[in-house]
Protein backbone atom coordinates (compact mmCIF):
# COMPACT_ATOMS: atom_id res chain seq x y z
CA UNK A 1 0.00 0.00 0.00
CA UNK A 2 2.61 2.49 0.71
CA UNK A 3 4.27 2.31 -2.31
CA UNK A 4 1.45 3.80 -4.29
CA UNK A 5 0.81 6.40 -1.49
CA UNK A 6 3.82 7.85 -2.06
CA UNK A 7 3.39 9.82 -5.09
CA UNK A 8 0.36 11.21 -3.55
CA UNK A 9 2.72 13.24 -0.47
CA UNK A 10 4.80 14.25 -3.39
CA UNK A 11 2.47 15.68 -5.05
CA UNK A 12 0.77 17.48 -1.55
CA UNK A 13 4.44 18.53 -1.04
CA UNK A 14 4.76 20.57 -4.22
CA UNK A 15 1.20 21.84 -3.39
CA UNK A 16 1.80 22.90 -0.10
CA UNK A 17 5.57 24.43 -0.73
CA UNK A 18 4.15 26.53 -3.81
CA UNK A 19 0.96 27.79 -1.57
CA UNK A 20 3.13 28.68 1.84
CA UNK A 21 6.52 29.94 0.04
CA UNK A 22 4.90 33.30 -0.99
CA UNK A 23 5.52 34.58 3.06
CA UNK A 24 9.26 33.93 3.21
CA UNK A 25 9.56 35.49 -0.25
CA UNK A 26 7.51 38.77 0.06
CA UNK A 27 10.59 41.01 0.16
CA UNK A 28 12.11 39.66 -2.71
CA UNK A 29 8.43 39.56 -4.95
CA UNK A 30 7.81 43.21 -3.62
CA UNK A 31 11.11 44.35 -4.97
CA UNK A 32 11.30 42.47 -8.70
CA UNK A 33 7.34 43.61 -9.44
CA UNK A 34 8.07 47.22 -7.63
CA UNK A 35 4.81 46.19 -5.39
CA UNK A 36 4.52 46.83 -1.50
CA UNK A 37 5.35 44.25 0.37
CA UNK A 38 1.97 43.59 1.32
CA UNK A 39 0.98 43.91 -1.93
CA UNK A 40 3.25 40.59 -2.34
CA UNK A 41 1.26 38.86 0.30
CA UNK A 42 -1.81 39.24 -1.89
CA UNK A 43 -0.30 36.04 -3.53
CA UNK A 44 -1.45 33.96 -1.43
CA UNK A 45 -4.54 35.15 -0.59
CA UNK A 46 -5.50 34.59 -4.15
CA UNK A 47 -4.17 31.54 -4.01
CA UNK A 48 -6.22 30.88 -1.07
CA UNK A 49 -9.45 32.61 -2.33
CA UNK A 50 -8.97 30.80 -6.02
CA UNK A 51 -8.57 27.17 -3.90
CA UNK A 52 -11.95 28.07 -1.74
CA UNK A 53 -13.91 28.83 -4.51
CA UNK A 54 -13.14 26.45 -7.18
CA UNK A 55 -12.36 23.63 -4.88
CA UNK A 56 -16.56 22.86 -4.53
CA UNK A 57 -16.79 23.78 -8.12
CA UNK A 58 -14.72 21.73 -9.74
CA UNK A 59 -15.35 18.49 -7.96
CA UNK A 60 -18.87 18.89 -9.31
CA UNK A 61 -17.76 19.42 -12.76
CA UNK A 62 -15.17 16.42 -12.50
CA UNK A 63 -17.39 13.92 -10.76
CA UNK A 64 -17.31 11.59 -13.79
CA UNK A 65 -13.70 12.16 -14.30
CA UNK A 66 -11.75 9.08 -13.60
CA UNK A 67 -9.59 9.47 -10.22
CA UNK A 68 -6.03 8.81 -11.64
CA UNK A 69 -7.12 11.41 -14.56
CA UNK A 70 -8.14 13.97 -12.40
CA UNK A 71 -4.83 13.78 -10.26
CA UNK A 72 -2.53 13.93 -13.21
CA UNK A 73 -4.35 16.53 -14.66
CA UNK A 74 -4.79 18.63 -11.15
CA UNK A 75 -1.14 18.38 -10.93
CA UNK A 76 -0.40 19.34 -14.71
CA UNK A 77 -2.68 22.56 -14.21
CA UNK A 78 -0.27 23.53 -11.14
CA UNK A 79 2.77 22.90 -12.83
CA UNK A 80 1.87 24.86 -15.81
CA UNK A 81 0.69 27.86 -13.20
CA UNK A 82 3.88 27.57 -11.50
CA UNK A 83 5.63 27.97 -15.11
CA UNK A 84 4.05 31.17 -15.83
CA UNK A 85 4.67 32.07 -12.69
CA UNK A 86 8.50 32.29 -12.82
CA UNK A 87 8.34 33.47 -16.37
CA UNK A 88 5.58 36.64 -16.78
CA UNK A 89 6.52 39.77 -16.54
CA UNK A 90 4.38 42.21 -14.00
CA UNK A 91 2.34 41.96 -10.83
CA UNK A 92 -1.69 41.70 -12.71
CA UNK A 93 0.14 38.50 -14.92
CA UNK A 94 1.64 36.95 -11.71
CA UNK A 95 -1.72 37.15 -9.75
CA UNK A 96 -3.37 35.56 -12.53
CA UNK A 97 -0.86 32.57 -13.24
CA UNK A 98 -1.90 31.56 -8.97
CA UNK A 99 -5.19 31.42 -9.41
CA UNK A 100 -4.41 28.97 -12.19
CA UNK A 101 -1.71 27.31 -9.78
CA UNK A 102 -4.90 26.99 -7.61
CA UNK A 103 -7.16 25.70 -9.76
CA UNK A 104 -4.35 22.38 -10.00
CA UNK A 105 -4.48 22.01 -6.13
CA UNK A 106 -8.36 21.92 -5.76
CA UNK A 107 -8.49 19.55 -8.03
CA UNK A 108 -5.37 17.38 -6.66
CA UNK A 109 -5.35 17.74 -3.06
CA UNK A 110 -8.98 16.57 -2.02
CA UNK A 111 -8.59 14.01 -4.68
CA UNK A 112 -5.34 12.44 -3.23
CA UNK A 113 -7.45 11.74 0.11
CA UNK A 114 -9.75 10.11 -1.09
CA UNK A 115 -7.97 7.45 -3.37
CA UNK A 116 -5.86 7.41 -0.48
CA UNK A 117 -8.88 5.89 1.50
CA UNK A 118 -9.52 3.75 -1.51
CA UNK A 119 -6.52 2.47 -1.74
CA UNK A 120 -6.06 1.58 1.81
CA UNK A 121 -7.94 -1.52 3.85
CA UNK A 122 -10.52 -0.30 6.44
CA UNK A 123 -7.80 -1.30 9.25
CA UNK A 124 -4.93 0.87 7.76
CA UNK A 125 -7.01 4.33 6.27
CA UNK A 126 -6.62 6.39 8.88
CA UNK A 127 -2.86 5.93 8.46
CA UNK A 128 -2.78 6.14 4.81
CA UNK A 129 -4.63 9.56 5.20
CA UNK A 130 -2.09 10.63 7.68
CA UNK A 131 0.51 10.05 5.12
CA UNK A 132 -0.83 11.56 2.25
CA UNK A 133 -1.94 14.61 3.68
CA UNK A 134 1.38 14.73 5.71
CA UNK A 135 2.45 15.94 2.52
CA UNK A 136 1.31 19.53 3.32
CA UNK A 137 2.77 19.56 6.78
CA UNK A 138 6.46 18.12 5.53
CA UNK A 139 6.69 20.86 2.90
CA UNK A 140 6.12 23.61 5.95
CA UNK A 141 9.11 22.28 7.72
CA UNK A 142 11.16 21.63 4.30
CA UNK A 143 10.05 22.64 1.71
CA UNK A 144 9.18 26.07 2.67
CA UNK A 145 12.44 26.93 4.21
CA UNK A 146 14.72 25.37 0.93
CA UNK A 147 12.63 27.71 -1.16
CA UNK A 148 12.81 31.08 0.90
CA UNK A 149 16.79 30.16 1.63
CA UNK A 150 16.19 29.78 -2.52
CA UNK A 151 14.59 32.99 -3.03
CA UNK A 152 17.01 35.09 -0.92
CA UNK A 153 20.21 33.38 -3.06
CA UNK A 154 19.10 33.23 -6.61
CA UNK A 155 15.84 35.05 -6.83
CA UNK A 156 11.98 34.07 -5.89
CA UNK A 157 11.70 32.97 -9.05
CA UNK A 158 13.68 30.15 -8.97
CA UNK A 159 12.09 29.14 -6.27
CA UNK A 160 8.55 28.76 -8.31
CA UNK A 161 10.78 26.44 -10.54
CA UNK A 162 11.64 24.30 -7.47
CA UNK A 163 7.85 23.74 -6.86
CA UNK A 164 7.12 23.28 -10.16
CA UNK A 165 10.00 20.47 -10.40
CA UNK A 166 8.46 18.69 -7.21
CA UNK A 167 5.23 18.80 -9.28
CA UNK A 168 6.54 17.20 -11.85
CA UNK A 169 8.46 14.52 -9.90
CA UNK A 170 4.82 13.48 -7.69
CA UNK A 171 3.06 13.67 -12.10
CA UNK A 172 5.82 11.05 -12.43
CA UNK A 173 5.24 8.87 -9.72
CA UNK A 174 1.33 8.83 -9.68
CA UNK A 175 1.67 7.96 -13.55
CA UNK A 176 4.12 5.32 -12.92
CA UNK A 177 2.63 3.79 -9.12
CA UNK A 178 -0.76 4.76 -8.37
CA UNK A 179 -3.68 2.82 -10.13
CA UNK A 180 -7.12 3.82 -10.92
CA UNK A 181 -9.74 3.60 -8.76
CA UNK A 182 -13.74 3.55 -8.31
CA UNK A 183 -15.00 6.43 -5.49
CA UNK A 184 -18.45 7.22 -5.38
CA UNK A 185 -18.63 11.13 -5.81
CA UNK A 186 -21.49 13.36 -6.10
CA UNK A 187 -21.82 15.49 -9.23
CA UNK A 188 -24.38 17.59 -7.77
CA UNK A 189 -23.75 20.98 -6.86
CA UNK A 190 -26.50 21.59 -4.55
CA UNK A 191 -25.65 18.63 -2.35
CA UNK A 192 -22.26 20.44 -1.23
CA UNK A 193 -23.97 23.36 0.40
CA UNK A 194 -27.08 21.92 1.94
CA UNK A 195 -24.91 21.29 4.81
CA UNK A 196 -24.75 25.11 5.39
CA UNK A 197 -28.30 24.93 6.65
CA UNK A 198 -27.24 23.30 9.64
CA UNK A 199 -26.30 25.66 13.09
CA UNK A 200 -24.25 23.55 14.14
CA UNK A 201 -21.92 22.77 11.00
CA UNK A 202 -22.11 26.72 10.59
CA UNK A 203 -20.45 26.79 14.12
CA UNK A 204 -17.78 24.57 13.36
CA UNK A 205 -16.92 26.27 10.05
CA UNK A 206 -16.78 29.95 11.65
CA UNK A 207 -14.42 28.89 14.19
CA UNK A 208 -12.15 27.28 11.14
CA UNK A 209 -12.54 30.12 9.68
CA UNK A 210 -11.91 32.55 12.59
CA UNK A 211 -8.74 30.04 13.21
CA UNK A 212 -6.98 30.60 10.33
CA UNK A 213 -7.62 34.33 9.47
CA UNK A 214 -6.35 34.91 13.15
CA UNK A 215 -3.14 32.20 12.22
CA UNK A 216 -2.50 33.55 8.96
CA UNK A 217 -2.87 37.00 9.73
CA UNK A 218 0.66 36.92 11.43
CA UNK A 219 2.00 34.07 8.95
CA UNK A 220 1.33 35.50 5.43
CA UNK A 221 3.36 38.23 6.46
CA UNK A 222 5.88 36.69 8.98
CA UNK A 223 8.61 38.26 6.97
CA UNK A 224 7.66 41.91 7.93
CA UNK A 225 7.53 40.61 11.52
CA UNK A 226 11.08 39.26 12.67
CA UNK A 227 14.59 40.65 11.89
CA UNK A 228 16.01 37.49 12.25
CA UNK A 229 16.41 34.53 9.54
CA UNK A 230 13.45 33.81 8.17
CA UNK A 231 14.36 30.34 6.80
CA UNK A 232 15.36 29.10 10.59
CA UNK A 233 12.10 30.55 11.82
CA UNK A 234 9.65 28.78 9.37
CA UNK A 235 11.80 25.40 9.38
CA UNK A 236 11.08 25.57 13.19
CA UNK A 237 7.54 26.62 12.37
CA UNK A 238 7.15 23.40 9.72
CA UNK A 239 8.77 20.97 12.35
CA UNK A 240 6.32 22.09 14.64
CA UNK A 241 3.48 21.72 12.43
CA UNK A 242 4.55 17.60 11.71
CA UNK A 243 4.41 17.27 15.81
CA UNK A 244 1.31 18.28 16.12
CA UNK A 245 0.08 17.00 13.27
CA UNK A 246 0.96 13.41 14.30
CA UNK A 247 -0.12 14.08 17.82
CA UNK A 248 -3.49 15.79 17.45
CA UNK A 249 -5.37 13.03 16.15
CA UNK A 250 -4.43 10.64 19.13
CA UNK A 251 -4.65 13.66 22.15
CA UNK A 252 -8.07 14.33 20.48
CA UNK A 253 -9.43 10.78 21.15
CA UNK A 254 -7.74 10.19 24.63
CA UNK A 255 -9.45 13.93 25.81
CA UNK A 256 -12.16 14.89 23.56
CA UNK A 257 -12.13 17.20 20.77
CA UNK A 258 -13.49 20.63 22.97
CA UNK A 259 -10.30 20.59 24.93
CA UNK A 260 -8.40 20.29 22.05
CA UNK A 261 -10.08 23.07 20.14
CA UNK A 262 -10.24 25.62 23.29
CA UNK A 263 -6.58 24.87 24.43
CA UNK A 264 -4.93 24.88 21.22
CA UNK A 265 -6.69 28.14 20.30
CA UNK A 266 -6.37 29.84 23.63
CA UNK A 267 -2.47 28.55 23.80
CA UNK A 268 -1.86 29.72 19.82
CA UNK A 269 -3.35 33.22 20.84
CA UNK A 270 -1.04 33.99 23.85
CA UNK A 271 2.01 32.74 21.75
CA UNK A 272 0.75 35.34 18.59
CA UNK A 273 0.94 37.75 21.51
CA UNK A 274 4.46 36.89 22.21
CA UNK A 275 5.81 37.90 18.93
CA UNK A 276 8.01 41.05 19.88
CA UNK A 277 9.40 38.44 22.62
CA UNK A 278 10.52 36.16 20.27
CA UNK A 279 11.59 38.39 18.24
CA UNK A 280 14.79 39.41 20.82
CA UNK A 281 17.03 36.16 19.72
CA UNK A 282 17.09 33.64 17.35
CA UNK A 283 16.99 30.75 20.21
CA UNK A 284 13.64 32.25 21.88
CA UNK A 285 12.34 32.48 18.14
CA UNK A 286 13.13 28.97 16.98
CA UNK A 287 11.41 27.55 20.45
CA UNK A 288 8.14 30.07 19.74
CA UNK A 289 8.18 29.08 16.38
CA UNK A 290 8.13 25.12 17.13
CA UNK A 291 5.50 25.79 19.29
CA UNK A 292 3.30 28.34 17.48
CA UNK A 293 3.50 25.15 14.51
CA UNK A 294 2.19 22.06 16.99
CA UNK A 295 -0.70 23.53 18.39
CA UNK A 296 -1.71 25.14 15.19
CA UNK A 297 -2.02 21.95 13.74
CA UNK A 298 -2.49 20.35 17.15
CA UNK A 299 -6.14 21.61 16.35
CA UNK A 300 -6.75 20.27 12.84
CA UNK A 301 -8.00 16.69 13.86
CA UNK A 302 -10.64 17.95 16.66
CA UNK A 303 -12.55 20.29 14.38
CA UNK A 304 -12.39 17.27 11.69
CA UNK A 305 -13.92 15.05 14.19
CA UNK A 306 -16.52 17.87 15.02
CA UNK A 307 -17.38 17.73 11.32
CA UNK A 308 -17.85 14.21 11.78
CA UNK A 309 -20.18 14.52 14.40
CA UNK A 310 -22.49 17.09 12.90
CA UNK A 311 -22.81 15.21 9.62
CA UNK A 312 -22.16 11.72 10.09
CA UNK A 313 -23.70 10.49 6.74
CA UNK A 314 -22.27 13.12 4.65
CA UNK A 315 -18.57 13.00 5.70
CA UNK A 316 -16.78 14.25 2.41
CA UNK A 317 -19.11 16.98 1.77
CA UNK A 318 -18.58 18.08 5.12
CA UNK A 319 -14.83 17.90 5.14
CA UNK A 320 -14.49 19.68 1.31
CA UNK A 321 -16.83 22.99 3.37
CA UNK A 322 -14.12 22.53 5.87
CA UNK A 323 -11.22 22.52 3.60
CA UNK A 324 -13.02 25.63 2.02
CA UNK A 325 -13.94 27.51 5.31
CA UNK A 326 -10.19 27.45 6.15
CA UNK A 327 -8.89 29.36 2.75
CA UNK A 328 -11.58 31.84 3.18
CA UNK A 329 -10.12 32.49 6.51
CA UNK A 330 -6.66 32.27 4.57
CA UNK A 331 -8.01 35.65 2.51
CA UNK A 332 -9.40 37.39 5.12
CA UNK A 333 -5.53 37.16 6.73
CA UNK A 334 -4.32 38.30 3.63
CA UNK A 335 -6.61 41.14 2.73
CA UNK A 336 -6.91 42.31 6.64
CA UNK A 337 -3.18 42.02 7.61
CA UNK A 338 -1.94 43.69 4.23
CA UNK A 339 -3.90 46.56 5.35
CA UNK A 340 -2.61 46.64 9.06
CA UNK A 341 0.83 46.44 7.81
CA UNK A 342 0.38 49.28 5.52
CA UNK A 343 -1.41 51.12 7.74
CA UNK A 344 0.07 50.51 11.25
CA UNK A 345 2.97 48.10 10.43
CA UNK A 346 4.28 44.88 12.46
CA UNK A 347 2.65 46.15 15.54
CA UNK A 348 -0.96 46.44 13.94
CA UNK A 349 -0.55 42.95 12.35
CA UNK A 350 0.05 41.54 15.89
CA UNK A 351 -2.49 42.90 17.57
CA UNK A 352 -4.42 42.21 14.31
CA UNK A 353 -3.62 38.36 14.91
CA UNK A 354 -4.15 38.56 18.55
CA UNK A 355 -7.56 40.22 18.52
CA UNK A 356 -8.59 37.22 16.13
CA UNK A 357 -7.43 34.78 18.28
CA UNK A 358 -8.99 35.66 21.22
CA UNK A 359 -12.52 36.28 19.04
CA UNK A 360 -12.14 32.61 18.02
CA UNK A 361 -11.73 31.38 21.53
CA UNK A 362 -14.86 33.68 22.40
CA UNK A 363 -16.67 32.24 19.98
CA UNK A 364 -16.50 29.15 20.28
CA UNK A 365 -16.83 28.66 23.91
CA UNK A 366 -20.49 30.19 23.34
CA UNK A 367 -21.20 27.85 20.38
CA UNK A 368 -19.34 24.85 21.29
CA UNK A 369 -20.75 23.26 24.64
CA UNK A 370 -19.87 20.28 26.44
CA UNK A 371 -21.77 17.16 25.37
CA UNK A 372 -23.93 15.50 27.85
CA UNK A 373 -21.82 12.46 29.54
CA UNK A 374 -18.73 14.25 28.31
CA UNK A 375 -16.82 13.77 24.79
CA UNK A 376 -16.98 10.45 22.87
CA UNK A 377 -13.83 8.59 22.60
CA UNK A 378 -14.32 7.05 19.06
CA UNK A 379 -11.19 7.47 16.88
CA UNK A 380 -12.48 9.97 13.20
CA UNK A 381 -10.26 8.47 11.29
CA UNK A 382 -12.38 5.65 9.95
CA UNK A 383 -15.71 7.54 10.25
CA UNK A 384 -13.86 10.17 7.62
CA UNK A 385 -13.44 7.21 4.98
CA UNK A 386 -15.93 4.64 5.30
CA UNK A 387 -18.76 7.37 4.26
CA UNK A 388 -19.73 8.47 0.91
CA UNK A 389 -22.13 11.28 -0.36
CA UNK A 390 -26.20 10.14 -0.81
CA UNK A 391 -26.76 9.15 -4.28
CA UNK A 392 -23.33 9.57 -5.79
CA UNK A 393 -21.98 9.18 -9.12
CA UNK A 394 -19.33 6.16 -9.89
CA UNK A 395 -16.37 7.56 -10.96
CA UNK A 396 -13.18 5.16 -12.19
Amino acid sequence: MNRRLYPLAAGNFAVGTGMFVTAGLLTPIAADLDVSVAAAGQLMTVFALAYAVLSPLLAAVTAAMPRRTLLLLGLGVFVLGNVLTAVVPGYPLVVATRVLAAAGAAMFTPTASGVAAALAGPEHRGRALALVMGGLSVATAIGVPLGTWMGAAYGWRATIWLVAGLAVLGFAGIAALVPDVRIAVSGRLGERFAPLADRGVLAVLATQLLMFASAFAAYTYIGALFDLPLPAVLWAWGVGAIVGNQLGGRLTDAYGPRRMVLGGLAASTLLMALIPVANLALPVALVWAFLWGALGWLVAPAQQYRVVAALPGNVPVGLGLLSSAQYTGLVLAGVAGGLVLDGYGRAGVIALATGLGLATVLFTLATYRPAVGGQPRAGIQPSVTARMTRKPRASR
